[in-house]
């Protein structure tokens, strides 16, 4: 069992920057083996893929319309995954939330290849 927590939402002015965290946890974590994704929720639409980076060498994948701008990295001596989000705009306003895979032979964007869940952090960017 994995347990994943977010944090570093909040409200941030159009053009802006965040960071979000995401530290996983459980008796018998091995973090190394896991893909970690972020997606996004915002209201009255679907969850929409962001990021992954894999569980081997680090390769990672964005979504196009975060490309550019945002940067997803993982430490696995601290169990942590992060999203570097810069030049935000409105429209990256959802709820973010962290994902694991583990071992996956591919990197997946939909979000019913990942098993593992954190509870969101919410993101509001205002114009």
């Amino acid at each position: 069992q994995v347990q994943l927590v977010e944090s570093g939402g909040g409200l941030v002015q159009a053009g802006g920057s965040l960071r979000l965290s995401c530290a996983a946890s459980g008796r018998t974590l091995s973090f190394s083996s896991y893909a970690m994704a972020w997606f996004r929720q915002a209201p009255g639409k679907g969850r929409e893929f962001v990021a992954v980076i894999s569980w081997t060498v680090g390769y990672t994948m964005y979504a196009d319309s975060v490309k550019g701008r945002f940067t997803i990295a993982r430490d696995n001596a601290n169990n942590t995954v992060s999203l570097q989000m810069n030049n935000l705009k409105p429209e990256d306003t959802a709820v973010y939330y962290c994902a694991a895979a583990w071992r996956p032979s591919a990197l997946h964007v939909s979000s019913a290849d990942y098993r593992y869940w954190g509870q969101g952090t919410q993101v509001t960017v205002s114009s």
